[in-house]
């Protein structure tokens, strides 16, 4: 799973931001340091920030007349930055210098297109004819001819003619290899990236038809062909719930996760830019995050963290991005792959009488110039002294009786400093106080507010108790299935509360609730023919035809929308909401007692929504559809079978346990095998060498 943490400003880039910022940026590289980002404006001027503080480190500016047209990078072998401006004329520079017009320099004989760093490897220029050098190779002869690879060409990011190209360099070997990209008509290339793994090249390539597409590039290349055409990939499609992201940049995090920033578009409705991340594994969209201030298309990664502008500012949002499983998806990732709980701490000593919490650690540091996020400068330590010194618990009770918009624009104001000590139980305290009010006021109930606050932190049911009681209350149904999906430590009261509130509630009613329908996609779309027909069903690779005193085998009808369908008693909205049920955490001893006061119709009703689930998508949830379906039995038996309209369900039920049972036998066996021919290998004199044939019987 992943997720989008806090946000923050990192630098303004009109002129008043004095970083030289206001023409936009050319780009963002890394730092010397973890911490640290080399920004390039359109212009004359390079920028080193350290982003914890944010605060410029160095400035540094070529003279008037001259631009800078490459984006500064550094050398971490030598803690060097080096930067192009006007094309050819090479500078190198290090922290201590403070003139640009007076640091090293060196004119090319060719334009240079970009100065790629390597942490390793050392820094390699780009040339716009698309030769390459190192660094110390073009230093010892900066004239030297660089010849031209492309010919009618240009090295961008889209595509030329409608046709793209590869060109892959062995320095060392001095071979170049050229391939053309596989393209579809009417797409064009808008983006792309690439990663070298097993000697292997991935490129990726965000397309105008709305996708994500991977060429693999072979690095071991034999062929003698001039011009090869790379066959594609689809690795993701960019839509979901009817919503279309109109792309325009991208960035891969890990193995299973990538971040797209673009225009979120549905249907009837107008266009929102949003930074969004999606999980190529599972091919679903895992979190977003509205930007309504526009941005300029560009998105950089460094460190867990993405810079992209945000109106009239850089912005840094941080994210996470946990392992790509079933296991983290149904929240029942265990030993060392679990969620970190310890980020969860339990904040319940947080109550009313405690609100002014241990915030006195920020007071201590607020004079400081060197503190995190909280004082750009000693400035405006004396200008912010007052407000800043003020715990949090002191800050709402001074809001106490304070009108509904001052206290909210307070607390917008507390949740901004999204680096402050303790920021987790600031977040806990600043909901707790939204709950209280709408506990003292019931006409009161700040919905957009707390639904932000869910979406944008990482909060746990103990640090806001309340949150989900007052939300059962007030039929908040999109912020229970929020909480129930990011929550990670729901007790199995406030679990079962939800699920007999969404069985409870009429599909007519639902249809007016706005949720999210992701994880329904699967299973909304299948179709199935009406008519009794007799067909093979297959378990697990075992045929349940092979099986003696089976009951006759029935066709799903089609799953309709509706609610009147025969095949799935509960329309979307519902089945949507009951997936976030699956989706949280429980312990089976604590849950079975509440399962059991489960209205009957109710039950079934569950039952034949995870019977339908199975049956459209085994591959989702399976294992908390499985533990579910044992619960619900185990609860509801003897009720179960004393009602007609449960019958046909437990049949099907039955013929699908019969085939696991075979399934797990047989892989009984397997394990068997393993195990013992692991056991004659241990006896074995490891210095010997035999060739065994092997048979499984």
């Amino acid at each position: 799973m992943a997720a989008l943490c806090e946000s923050f400003t990192l630098c303004g880039l009109g002129p008043s931001s004095g970083v030289g910022l206001d023409g936009g940026l050319l780009a963002l590289e890394p730092g010397p340091d973890r911490d640290h980002v080399l920004l390039t404006d359109r212009g004359r001027t390079a920028t080193l920030f350290k982003v914890s503080d944010q605060k410029p480190l160095g400035c540094w500016s070529a003279k008037h007349g001259q631009i800078i047209t490459c984006p500064v990078v550094c050398n971490f072998e030598t803690h060097e930055y080096i930067a192009v401006h006007d094309d050819k004329v090479l500078r190198i520079w290090k922290n201590t210098d403070v003139n640009l017009d007076k640091a090293f320099k060196a004119t090319l004989s060719a334009d240079v297109y970009r100065i790629h760093s390597l942490p390793k490897g050392g820094p390699v220029v780009l040339f716009r004819g698309g030769g390459v050098r190192t660094l110390d190779v073009l230093l010892e002869a900066p004239q030297q001819e660089i010849e031209n690879v492309i010919s009618d060409e240009v090295i961008k990011g889209t595509d030329n003619d409608g046709n793209s190209f590869v060109y892959v360099q062995k320095l060392k070997m001095n071979n170049l290899h050229k391939y053309k990209l596989e393209q579809q008509e009417l797409s064009k290339a808008l983006s792309f990236t690439a990663y070298i793994k097993n000697q292997i090249i991935t490129l990726l390539c965000l397309s105008s038809n709305d996708s994500v597409y991977k060429f693999l590039i072979p690095l071991q290349q034999n062929t003698e062909e001039e011009e090869q055409i790379l066959p594609r990939s689809l690795l993701l499609n960019l839509s979901v719930s009817g919503s279309v992201l109109k792309g325009t940049s991208f960035v891969v995090l890990d193995k299973d996760h990538i971040a797209v920033l673009g225009s979120l578009a549905t249907a009837g409705e107008e266009s929102k830019e949003c930074l969004t991340i999606w999980n190529t594994k599972f091919q679903t969209l895992q979190t977003s995050k509205e930007l309504p201030l526009g941005t300029s298309g560009q998105i950089w990664c460094y460190e867990k963290k993405f810079f992209f502008t945000h109106g009239k500012v850089l912005t840094v949002v941080i994210y996470k991005c946990e392992t790509s499983s079933l296991a983290a998806a149904v929240g029942k990732l265990k030993d060392s792959q679990a969620p970190d709980v310890s980020l969860f701490v339990d904040w319940n000593t947080l109550g009313d009488e405690e609100l002014v919490i241990s915030l006195q650690s920020q007071q201590s540091v607020a004079l400081k110039p060197e503190s995190r996020m909280i004082l750009r400068s000693k400035k405006n330590t004396v200008a912010k002294v007052q407000p800043d010194t003020l715990s949090v618990g002191q800050l709402l009770l001074n809001l106490k009786d304070a009108s509904t918009t001052v206290f909210e624009n307070e607390l917008r104001q507390v949740m901004s400093k999204g680096q402050m000590p303790d920021f987790q139980a600031t977040v806990g305290c600043v909901v707790t106080a939204l709950i209280n009010r709408c506990k003292a006021n019931p006409k009161y109930y700040p919905r957009n507010f707390l639904l932000q606050i869910v979406e944008n932190q990482d909060l746990s049911y103990s640090l806001c108790p309340d949150l989900m009681v007052v939300a059962l209350e007030k039929k908040d149904l999109h912020l229970l299935q929020i909480c129930l999906q990011r929550f990670p430590d729901i007790p199995e009261e406030i679990t079962y509360a939800c699920l007999k509130a969404f069985l409870s509630i009429s599909d007519a009613y639902l249809q007016r609730i706005d949720l999210n329908l992701e994880s329904v996609i699967c299973y909304l779309d299948i179709e199935l023919n009406n008519k009794e027909v007799k067909t093979e069903i297959v378990e697990n690779g075992f045929s349940t035809e092979l099986e003696q005193n089976i009951w006759e085998t029935k066709v799903t009808k089609k799953l309709h929308v509706t609610s009147d369908s025969e095949s799935c008693p509960v329309g979307p909205q519902k089945a949507a909401l009951l997936n976030a049920i699956l989706h949280s955490a429980y312990s089976e001893t604590f849950l079975l007692p509440h399962l059991k006061n489960l209205p009957a119709q109710q039950a079934v009703q569950n039952l034949c929504h995870l019977h339908i689930i199975k049956c459209k998508c085994p591959f989702l949830l399976c294992l908390q559809i499985m533990d579910w379906l044992c619960l619900l039995l185990d609860a509801q038996f003897s009720v179960m079978v004393m009602l007609p309209e449960a019958k046909e369900l437990l049949s099907k039920l039955h013929k699908f346990v019969r085939a696991q049972v075979r399934f797990y036998s047989e892989l009984n066996k397997i394990e068997g095998s393993l195990q013992e021919l692991q056991r004659l290998n241990h006896q074995k004199d490891p210095h010997t060498y035999s060739v065994e044939v092997l048979e499984l019987i």
